[in-house]
């Protein structure tokens, strides 16, 4: 089994200006991060624009990114859905393209309860044989899933090996880290908490941030892996303004694509209701940017 650990850029999916994907950014971006030497990327996450695509889209940027990573970072694919028929469906189509582990968050929508959640799992986990990185998020899927049943699903899903836990509750990334010792490992999504879900046991971070500055969250880690605290500690200060901007904005999929335009990556607009920046909202991006001397001259 691949060893899923470190800062994943959880990517975005570069579209045109009609709004269509661009295939070519698609690939140009996976060359970027693998170049820039990542641990590993996640695709069709919540920056990934994973519910305003299709599912012939998402099947398709599945089979376009492994094909293009061909085996050099581990791949971290959203599988989520609202049923769990569907779920176990993209699940199985990531494994059977050589996936190496399945993001998934609850149902969204009809906002299950904890039976209902650890019912989810539990059979998305009977049905695959791909490694699964339960995904708590009240901001998103508009459920806060509790410690213990997270524990439980940890413990008694086989397939689950990883929770990212992005309530913004450090004291939850603790206990799932002390408790939950050698049935997964967290990784931390709250962009402000990161060094702090390192100190009580994280061993990995979905990083937003890591599309716009992805050698500075991958040295993070290594600095705060090789015992280097103050090394780490400078980065998280360097980068806690953007991190912050991402978390506080509402608009963190349109501030990560205006931020790959601006550094030469493929970016382009969001997916409708999706609206661009402000010119304020522009600006203030070219500023944080321009602060960590990512910015070519525009």
């Amino acid at each position: 089994m691949t060893t899923i650990r470190g800062a994943y850029p959880v990517l975005i999916t570069p579209m045109t200006e009609a709004q269509e994907i661009d295939w070519g950014g698609v690939k140009n971006n996976v060359n970027f991060f693998v170049d820039q030497g990542v641990a590993g990327i996640v695709i069709n996450g919540s920056t990934g624009e994973f519910v305003s695509l299709s599912k012939e889209e998402k099947f398709q940027m599945v089979e376009t990114v492994l094909r293009e990573v061909n085996g050099r970072i581990p791949v971290v694919v959203g599988t989520a859905a609202e049923t769990t028929k569907e779920t176990i469906e993209y699940t199985k189509q990531a494994e059977a393209q050589g996936a190496d582990c399945a993001l998934i968050i609850n149902s969204y929508y009809c906002k299950p309860k904890e039976n209902e959640i650890y019912f989810h799992f539990k059979e998305i986990s009977n049905a695959v044989n791909l490694p699964i990185m339960l995904y708590n998020n009240p901001f998103t899927s508009g459920v806060n899933m509790s410690t213990n049943l997270m524990l439980q699903i940890g413990k008694e899903c086989e397939r689950v090996t990883h929770i990212k836990e992005s309530s913004g509750d450090i004291t939850k990334v603790r206990d799932l880290a002390r408790k939950g010792k050698g049935d997964f490992e967290v990784f931390c999504g709250a962009e402000e908490l990161v060094m702090e879900s390192y100190f009580v046991g994280a061993t990995g971070w979905i990083s937003v941030a890591g599309n716009i500055v992805p050698r500075l969250v991958t040295d993070m880690f290594n600095h705060f892996q090789n015992g280097e605290l103050e090394e780490a500690w400078a980065i998280n200060d360097r980068i806690l303004p953007l991190c912050a901007f991402l978390e506080g904005s509402g608009k963190y999929v349109q501030i990560v694509k205006r931020a790959m335009v601006l550094t030469g990556q493929a970016g382009g607009p969001s997916r409708y209701p999706r609206l661009g920046l402000s010119q304020e909202e522009d600006q203030k991006l070219k500023d944080i940017l321009s602060s960590l001397s990512v910015v070519p001259s525009v």
